[in-house]
């Protein structure tokens, strides 16, 4: 497979070669420990956005602070032409994962 991607300035071709690991189904790779977090993320924003559509995610990183840990995501909407991102913090207590605060911030870039 070809992509074209810009990397410092230059228009850079990658080819990706796809490897197949038979011994490996799709059952038995592991979700990454964010992904539920993640999910919440994508649920929480589309119902706060609900005419926009998420064209992107990212996991931005997880800070641990005594008892808490907060999961940090930015997600990248489309409304009509309009295009925007929103930064998702969601802090929980880490033993129970009980959920303490989920704050949306909308950011232009």
């Amino acid at each position: 497979m070809r992509k074209v991607l810009m990397a410092f300035g230059f228009l850079t071709t990658v080819y990706t070669a796809y490897i197949l690991a038979p011994s490996i189904t799709p059952a038995q790779q592991e979700s990454p420990a964010y992904a539920k977090w993640g999910q919440l993320a994508v649920k929480e924003t589309s119902a706060k956005y609900p005419q926009a559509n998420i064209i992107d995610y990212l996991h931005i990183g997880s800070e641990s602070k005594n008892e808490s840990t907060v999961e940090k995501f930015k997600l990248w909407l489309k409304e009509g032409n309009h295009e925007f991102g929103v930064f998702v913090n969601i802090t929980f207590i880490t033993k129970t994962e009980e959920v303490i605060t989920i704050e949306l911030k909308e950011t232009p870039k």
